[in-house]
């Protein structure tokens, strides 16, 4: 397909999915095919998200936009970078959030369960306090935040670099009076703190996995991704310490995407309650903390075993 001098949003559109769909490029990074992936670049760089009508996608574009939308494309086919780290924006739960390659590009099902609320195990109304562990970007916490009006929200991880990246997505929704960031080796920074929900999207990649990814998951920061050998070194330690932090009737939400039958066999007698969805995800289990506490030996056995 050849471009023209001047060109609309559809045209630079079709084009750079034309030059995407002649490349192997990997998509699964908040969009799934080459269409979307373009829209994803000319929409974020002419300032037409959200789209108002379909009308907008007959507008020209402006020679610096299209001057940059072209190099854009051009990166991501050599470099092979993720959209979201090109153009510094991902959307998460309908909302826009900065990111770069200090951050996991958000993709997480978490944003239906916050859309439905955590129903029926959270009460609204009821939860005060918070934790979004490994935040990374702090999409999920914030929206968490946005969620539940009355609650304080903690994000909480061990990169500094994150934090930041966290920190400024939290004064864009200006929600620093009721959203903390802190950084901690997973709970170890939060003593004396509790929670009535606690969410969590930990590292979960198993090295054999790790070794098999397409270029663009290399782009992204591999502490966010290495979950150690079997991908579950974080999850067991999570499951050893997530009761002392949560107020009775809380509740645990991990996310372990592709390691959640590994899970399963490690403990076949937790009775993890898997959540389903109608948007596509999957590996996200919940917990009570009365369940955390009848396992609990279960799980710390399992943490001395690793050690």
């Amino acid at each position: 397909m050849k471009l023209q001098k001047n060109n609309t949003i559809k045209q630079l559109i079709d084009y750079g999915a034309s030059i995407f769909d002649a490349q192997p490029l990997y998509y699964g990074h908040g969009t799934d095919n080459a269409l979307d992936e373009a829209a994803y670049i000319v929409l974020t760089v002419t300032g037409s998200l959200p789209i108002s009508g379909d009308e907008i996608f007959e507008n020209d574009v402006s020679q610096s936009h299209q001057e940059k939308v072209l190099e854009l494309f051009s990166r991501r086919v050599t470099e092979k970078i993720p959209v979201a780290y090109l153009v510094n924006e991902a959307w998460f739960a309908g909302l826009p959030f900065y990111v770069n390659e200090s951050v996991l590009v958000p993709r997480s099902p978490f944003a239906e369960l916050l859309a439905n609320e955590f129903a029926p195990w959270v009460n609204v109304d009821q939860t005060s306090d918070i934790l979004d562990l490994c935040t990374g970007s702090g999409c999920i916490g914030i929206v968490s935040a946005l969620t539940f009006p009355n609650a304080r929200v903690d994000l909480a991880d061990i990169s500094p670099k994150a934090l930041l990246v966290a920190e400024k997505n939290v004064k864009q929704y200006k929600l620093q009076d009721r959203v903390s960031c802190i950084q901690s080796d997973l709970f170890e920074c939060l003593t004396g703190k509790t929670y009535d929900l606690i969410v969590t999207n930990p590292p979960y990649v198993g090295h054999d996995e790790l070794s098999t990814l397409p270029d663009e998951f290399y782009k992204e920061p591999q502490l966010g991704l290495d979950g150690g050998v079997s991908g579950l070194d974080l999850v067991h330690q999570i499951l050893a310490k997530a009761s002392e932090l949560l107020n009775d009737g809380g509740v645990l939400f991990v996310e372990v995407g592709n390691t959640d039958e590994a899970l399963q066999q490690s403990y076949p007698s937790v009775p993890f309650l898997w959540q389903d969805f109608d948007n596509g995800g999957h590996g996200v289990f919940m917990l009570t903390k009365e369940q955390l506490l009848e396992h609990k030996a279960l799980f710390s056995a399992k943490i001395n075993g690793l050690n």
